[in-house]
Formats: structure tokens, C-alpha cells, sequence
């Protein structure tokens, strides 16, 4: 029995693999963009029925600009790296909302919602470009499928472990603490780090499109220092977040910042605003 399923879980995870354009790595996703990308644009529009969108303003028209040059940086890197097409379902949409919230997202398929709550932390085009840029690059690289798909597959892998040691005679009680292991074990061992590898990634791509894009990339750093000092300091231990800490994600721009310039520079970039 557990033989079997060993050869079935690897056979899920070399049929699911897809390739990430910006690492060349292999990726886990079990969803296909004609299966992601319609169910996201309709929970779209539902979510801007529901909610105020602002339309006429100047901040309204910053978020328009900043998502067209971010979008069109981007379609220009994967048409000269070899993937054109790449970006042909994407339905791209910027809309301004208000919600006192300092956040901002990106669907599947492109459609991006800003939350009047963050502006004055962006403060400038820039400081949009680097919120934009990190949730434009999650779309770009599937992190939602993949995420459903690592939250599908820790759940196969729970169960098949169930399965394996009822087969095996196991006790109700042997079979109550392997799960509590399992549960706390998998989050904090695979899922929360899997989570935080998608936030540094996020931004190491986001800072190559606002580059490219026309926009400083040492921005990013400058932005986040704005954001630790809106939060007061308070977080959660990076160990147990899906997210990076404030200071080791600060660092991590200001290292990414000049490579970023770099890959502009290929593009014929080399002043920023």
C-alpha cells in the first residue's frame, strides 16, 4: 500500500510541473489558465460591484499609468525571452478602490485592485510601481494555482497517510497524533516557507518590471522602510508568517536593486523616476 501511493504522489508531481520563465525552475500547478482565469475575472467584477471604485480622480489616473507601463514592461520581457504569446489570456484591469486597508492584490489573469489605504505609503509613481510590480509578478507566475495546488497536494498527502496506517492496523490514537504532527509540521515546515519563497520571488520580479518599466527600483527598499514604520514594528516571527519579516525583506531589495537596473539597462532603460 504505501508503496502505490508513493508511486502516486510522484506521478502527480511530475505530471503538475510547469516551468517558471523568470527562475527556468519547475513548479508545482495542477491548474491550467482556461481553468483559473475565468472564475477569477467573474469574482472580479463581483468584487467591484460590491465595493466603491474611484474613477476621475488624479490618484485614480496614477494607478491606470503606473499598471499600463508595468503591463506593457512586462509583455516586452517575455517577447524578447522567448515567450511570446505568454501573456494573450491575460485581460489586464487597474481599478482604484476605496478601503482604508494598506493593500493592494492581483488576480489570475491580471485584474488588480489598489486600496486607497496604501497611497500615502507609496507616496509617488514609484512607490505604486513597487506595490503593483510584486502583486503584477504573482499573476505572471501563477503563484495562486501553485498555491491551491501545494494546499491540495498537503491535503492528499494527509490523507494518504491515514490510509496507510489504518491498512497497517494502527490505533485511533497513533492515527489522532500523526495528524496533529502532520498539520503543524507541513504549515510551518513546507507550506509557510513555500508561501514566504512566493513573496521574495514576487519581488524580485516585481523590481525587474518596475525597472524595466522606467521606475527606480531602490524605490522598493525605501517603500518598505514606510510600510515597517506604519505597521510600529509589529509582526509576526517570520517562522510562523507567510510573509518575510519587514527588515529581511528591506535587505533583500536593496541587494536585488542593482540587478534590476541591470536587466532595464538590456532594454535601452537607464534613468529612472
Amino acid at each position: 500500500m504505501k508503496k502505490y501511493l508513493t508511486i502516486a504522489v510522484f506521478a502527480v508531481l511530475v505530471l503538475s510541473c510547469s516551468t517558471n520563465p523568470f527562475t527556468g525552475k519547475q513548479t508545482l500547478n495542477f491548474h491550467s489558465n482556461a481553468e483559473i482565469f475565468p472564475t477569477a475575472f467573474a469574482e472580479y467584477d463581483k468584487f467591484l460591484n460590491t465595493h466603491e471604485v474611484i474613477k476621475g480622480t488624479e490618484a485614480a489616473a496614477t494607478i491606470q499609468r503606473v499598471g499600463k507601463r508595468l503591463t506593457k514592461a512586462a509583455e516586452l520581457w517575455f517577447n524578447a525571452n522567448g515567450y511570446q504569446g505568454y501573456l494573450d489570456d491575460y485581460k489586464w484591469e487597474y481599478n482604484l478602490v476605496a478601503d482604508d486597508a494598506v493593500n493592494a492584490w492581483c488576480m489570475p489573469g491580471g485584474k488588480i485592485v489598489f486600496y486607497t489605504g496604501i497611497l500615502p505609503i507609496c507616496q509617488n509613481d514609484a512607490g505604486v510601481a513597487v506595490v503593483m510590480g510584486h502583486e503584477i509578478a504573482h499573476a505572471l507566475v501563477n503563484h495562486g494555482a501553485q498555491r491551491m495546488s501545494a494546499s491540495a497536494l498537503q491535503q492528499y498527502v494527509g490523507l494518504a497517510g491515514n490510509v496507510a496506517l489504518g491498512a497497517s492496523g494502527s490505533s485511533a490514537q497513533t492515527i489522532n497524533i500523526f495528524n496533529q504532527a502532520y498539520g503543524i509540521g507541513s504549515q510551518v515546515g513546507v507550506m509557510l516557507p513555500f508561501s514566504r519563497n512566493h513573496e521574495t520571488e514576487a519581488d524580485a520580479i516585481g523590481l525587474r518590471i518596475m525597472a524595466i518599466a522606467g521606475y527606480d527600483p531602490t524605490e522598493a527598499a525605501r517603500l518598505w522602510e514606510r510600510m515597517s514604520a506604519n505597521s510600529g514594528g509589529s509582526q509576526p516571527s517570520e517562522i510562523l508568517s507567510t510573509h518575510p519579516s519587514n527588515q529581511s525583506r528591506i535587505a533583500n531589495l536593496r541587494s536585488l536593486a542593482p540587478a534590476a537596473k541591470a536587466e532595464a539597462s538590456k532594454y535601452g532603460v537607464t534613468s529612472f523616476e
